[in-house]
């Protein structure tokens, strides 16, 4: 129980921030592209309240740390986008979708550089340096997740902004069961050769980014 409590505590603010601000990106570059619908419902917000699932956000990361699952995600409630509203639907969709999993990689770059700091001023308390690492690790995780290529994720949407037209209605008939897809692959440890490579990449561009800092902090 300590330990899941000192998990909780650790992890907490990182995956609040994580989910708040991808939603909050979504809804701030449907506005920006023409779409006014998650604007209008209040969910262009930084609150955390106004994205929060209780299954996505709370139930599912609780039942995967108890079944040992090597990666702990969840999702908030979706950010309401129609895409017809979008200037240019076809090709902004790509954008609208990837602003979620690009706010959770500068996320990262910034829990990143908070650790880089903590070790340059000498930060003893552990606490703060571990927060600092769930952070990039929260970030990473939901940047690949999301980036999975089956609809509804966001890397669905993606790909389905790319494909052409005939293509892409077809690519969208698995959506409503893109999410069993993902569980049965979850289950079946598969998910794992998309998150890893994945991950490492992202990670290797952050720490490369953050290399002048290191440099002159050390």
């Amino acid at each position: 129980m300590n330990d899941l409590i000192q998990t909780f505590s650790v992890y907490a603010l990182p995956i609040v921030f994580a989910i708040t601000l991808h939603e909050a990106a979504h809804a701030y570059a449907a506005k920006y592209f023409g779409d006014n619908t998650a604007y209008a419902q209040g969910r262009m917000s930084l609150n955390p309240i106004k994205h929060i699932d209780p299954i996505g956000t709370l139930l599912i990361p609780i039942v995967l740390y108890f079944a040992g699952s090597p990666f702990l995600f969840g999702y908030a409630k979706p950010v309401p986008v129609v895409f017809g509203n979008l200037r240019n639907p076809k090709k902004q969709m790509a954008f609208v979708a990837f602003a979620g999993p690009l706010a959770n990689l500068v996320m990262a770059l910034m829990w990143m550089v908070f650790g880089i700091c903590l070790a340059a001023f000498g930060v003893q308390e552990d606490f703060f340096m571990r927060m600092a690492q769930a952070g990039v690790i929260t970030n990473l995780v939901i940047f690949a997740f999301n980036l999975f290529p089956v609809p509804p994720l966001d890397g669905g949407r993606i790909v389905s902004s790319i494909l052409p037209n005939r293509y892409a209605y077809k690519f969208d008939k698995l959506e409503p069961y893109g999410f069993f897809i993902v569980i049965g692959l979850v289950v079946l440890k598969v998910l794992h050769y998309w998150m890893v490579p994945v991950m490492t990449v992202a990670g290797k561009a952050l720490q490369l980014l953050v290399f002048p800092l290191t440099f002159l902090l050390s």
